[in-house]
């Protein structure tokens, strides 16, 4: 009963506020996310975020990333691997330098410095996917270095973690082992074998699913890949985003791409996709934070900036133009749900204090906020600067 009702106040809040955001040209999912934090535990109170809605919203935003990469272009991500590497190295060193600056300077810890600042090393793509789908650029040069980059920065905030937690001697949640050397190997086998299920398992699960007499079968067995990459994903410490993203382009190298791409969005967008935007807003309290209010300002803004010009210069050291290299870096602002998470590790693992725990989920859901505002403004300098471009080559 609580579930429904929580499920249809998300839905019919998110619907009116989505159409009202596109109609005066903010991407909807900033709405989604107000909404969370508006109806949430931080202003009204109406919803909290219960294992149910919790449930929802992780396989939401598996749904997301899913569709981001059955939407992708193979060929181009393999084009784009270099800059990519680039975009994404150069995207954790530089705001894992500024964050632990920042937290050194209000006198925090050394492991507690060093945790928050690979909390915002980390980058949740959703988010950038949402708007970048919202503009019809997902297969651009820049929308395809995003994506890249962030499967890149997934994988070595988890390894940066990694070594982090095993030199500080706590567990890291499920990550199937607390030895690093074991996890790395576990973590190379699979995505070794994301070969084999792009090259056979996927085309053979597409076979069977247009011969099984039932309707949806391509999706069904699309939808099954999806969930047992993401599964065993998490079950090697990785994020569950990149087993869902890999399952997307094992299944767009298939004969079902356009069948299963049809009817995965309605089965996201409809129902579960709205709820992960709303749950990142959930996350956010005011509780306690009067006193912290300059070290979450400071935090996000470097959050943000760090990001955006570390990721901007590797996009530029790629050979990118300023106004692309620019779009990259906002696309790789948002933290989400990927930082969220690292953050709850972490304060389970007592590597952070509860006090700077909710300042840090507050700077998060700051930089959050602003990623789609940054990301939109300087993919219109990018398709302004290629305009005219254009322009200038007719005249000539």
């Amino acid at each position: 009963m609580e579930l429904l009702k929580d499920l249809t106040l998300i839905l019919l809040v998110t619907t009116i506020v989505g159409h009202y955001c596109t109609r005066i040209g903010i991407p909807a999912v900033i709405g989604q996310l107000l909404v969370g934090v508006i109806m949430g535990p931080a202003i009204l109170g109406w919803l909290h975020l219960t294992h149910e809605l919790d449930s929802f919203a992780e396989i939401g935003v598996i749904i997301l990333m899913f569709i981001a990469g059955l939407e992708s272009d193979l060929q181009l991500l393999k084009r784009y691997l270099k800059p990519s590497v680039l975009v994404a190295a150069l995207g954790v060193l530089v705001p894992v330098a500024g964050s632990y600056i920042v937290a050194r300077a209000y006198q925090l810890p050394f492991v507690e410095s060093l945790f928050i600042s690979v909390i915002f090393a980390a980058t949740s793509v959703s988010i950038s996917v949402e708007v970048l789908k919202e503009m019809n650029a997902l297969s651009s040069r820049e929308g395809t270095t995003i994506l890249g980059a962030a499967v890149v920065d997934d994988v070595l905030a988890v390894v940066i973690l990694s070594v982090l937690v095993s030199t500080t001697g706590t567990a890291v949640g499920d990550t199937g082992s607390s030895n690093l050397l074991i996890t790395t190997i576990e973590q190379i086998i699979y995505f070794a074998a994301i070969y084999f299920v792009v090259r056979w398992v996927a085309p053979y699960m597409a076979k069977i699913g247009e011969k099984l007499m039932i309707p949806m079968g391509s999706t069904l067995m699309a939808i099954i890949l999806c969930f047992g990459m993401a599964y065993v994903a998490e079950l090697v410490g990785l994020s569950n985003v990149v087993g869902a993203f890999f399952a997307g382009i094992a299944i767009s190298q298939t004969s079902a791409r356009e069948t299963v791409d049809h009817h995965i969005e309605p089965i996201g967008y409809a129902l579960f996709i709205p709820v992960f935007f709303v749950s990142i807003g959930l996350n956010m309290s005011f509780k306690g934070l009067g006193h912290q209010v300059w070290f979450i300002v400071i935090l996000t803004v470097v959050a943000v900036l760090t990001k955006q010009f570390g990721a901007g210069i590797g996009a530029k050291m790629a050979g990118f133009s300023w106004s692309s290299s620019m779009a990259v870096g906002a696309g790789m602002v948002s933290r989400g749900e990927m930082a969220l998470i690292i953050a709850q590790i972490g304060f389970q693992a007592k590597l952070m204090s509860s006090m700077r725990y909710s300042a840090i989920v507050a700077a998060i859901i700051l930089a959050t906020l602003l990623a789609p505002f940054l990301l939109r403004w300087t993919m219109n300098r990018v398709e302004k600067e290629s305009q005219r471009e254009k322009d200038e080559m007719k005249s000539a």
